[in-house]
């Protein structure tokens, strides 16, 4: 069974701050944490910036794209290419590895994060 966490909503950045059809990084306490403003879709995803693969804080500057007959939405490590879903963390390139994902929301020119409280 799936427990329900308690977040906070933190404001990450301005909206102008993260590239069209890409990301950047943001530090929230010990966290890296990549935001990225899919624009083409008119979608934002949050992960954590560290690609589980070579343990590099990187993912901020993968490349996003959509795969399979569902588009679902992907970063690609920009070092290895391991691709991970940006809905649910998981690696799409077959291996073992899972990132850590964040809600994120945008009001005002302003993105936000959601993290656990």
């Amino acid at each position: 069974m799936e427990t329900l966490v308690d977040l906070k909503w933190i404001m990450a950045c301005y909206s102008d701050d993260i590239p069209e059809n890409g990301g950047a990084c943001i530090k929230h306490g010990d966290e890296q944490i990549a935001i990225y403003n899919f624009s083409r879709r008119g979608e934002w995803f949050a992960t954590q910036n560290l690609c589980p693969h070579k343990q590099q804080m990187v993912l901020s500057r993968g490349m996003i794209g959509s795969t399979g007959h569902a588009c679902e939405p992907k970063v690609a490590c920009p070092f290895h290419k391991k691709t991970f879903s940006l809905l649910t963390g998981e690696c799409l390139s077959g291996e073992d590895f899972r990132i850590k994902t964040y809600p994120v929301k945008v009001h005002d020119g302003r993105v936000y994060i959601g993290v656990a409280a």
